[in-house]
């Protein structure tokens, strides 16, 4: 079966909100708006990468509240993550992630997840949904011999975000291995083309993603929060009239959404692109 990927980033994509919000930045007793500003004031006083700064300040209002940061310690953070509707399994039926797969598998497609985020690696392999990803780009720390975090060892931030696209399409699934991301593969033996790639991002931090998915061949969908306000969401749909991506749907992932309704269109284009038909047609 030919590859396919659906890439998503997680913070307003796969969850609400920002992922640090729900227990770590109350656990070392700061504001949810406070440790933010904070972030942005050191990023600024550093002239530094905002991803990087606020790694370094969770480190730090951490080591100042008694608590280190260990990667334990992140994980079960990561379990309290607030997933939009859909994307688990529950009594109602299958995820989205047991639909899409078989959804893929009738065109002859094999369904690759993956993420590409600015948030913590280590807080996403704690939430539930985590088996179902080929591979997550994500920040992430470095740890001492005790397992607890003394620095930054990768910071995923909007631009960076599209090397990971590379990544993806030519089989690099780690930060590390840079020969081969520069080696000259022919198009035909990657293992992913970016015509059969397909990402979901949620705003600003996403749009250079969505920006090169749309002008590779791929496709880019803009989520947003159906509880967010009309001006989030009037910002979202203008970027379909800049160009930069090629839908905007709420981040419903329950069946019949239209969400889902356009994610299965653009893998059923894909299988028509390819040449192939849905099984029994």
């Amino acid at each position: 079966m030919l590859k396919t990927a659906l890439i998503y980033d997680f913070d307003g994509t796969l969850a609400r909100g920002n992922m640090q919000e729900v227990t770590f930045i109350p656990s070392v007793g700061m504001g949810v708006g406070d440790f933010w500003a904070e972030a942005d004031r050191l990023t600024r006083d550093a002239d530094g990468d905002n991803i990087l700064m606020y790694m370094q300040l969770m480190l730090q209002r951490a080591r100042e509240n008694g608590e280190p940061v260990t990667k334990k310690a992140l994980r079960e953070h990561g379990e309290d993550v607030k997933l939009f509707d859909g994307l688990k399994s529950d009594l109602t039926g299958p995820g989205w992630f047991e639909r899409i797969d078989a959804f893929g598998a009738r065109y002859g497609l094999e369904i690759e997840h993956y993420i590409i985020s600015a948030g913590l690696e280590e807080m996403i392999d704690g939430c539930p949904i985590r088996p179902a990803f080929r591979h997550v780009f994500a920040s992430h720390y470095a740890y001492d011999r005790d397992g607890v975090a003394v620095w930054p060892a990768v910071g995923v931030n909007y631009t960076t975000k599209t090397q990971y696209l590379f990544r993806i399409n030519k089989g690099v699934l780690n930060h590390w291995e840079h020969d081969k991301i520069n080696r000259f593969i022919p198009d035909d033996v990657r293992p992913v083309p970016f015509e059969r790639m397909i990402f979901l991002g949620d705003g600003d931090t996403d749009v250079p993603t969505m920006k090169m998915m749309h002008t590779k061949g791929g496709f880019s969908i803009a989520v947003y929060d159906p509880r967010n306000s009309a001006r989030d969401q009037a910002k979202l749909y203008s970027l379909i009239s800049e160009d930069r991506v090629n839908f905007v749907a709420a981040a419903d992932y329950r069946e019949g959404s239209p969400l889902d309704l356009i994610v299965k269109g653009l893998i059923g284009r894909i299988a028509v692109n390819a040449g192939l038909m849905p099984a029994g047609d």
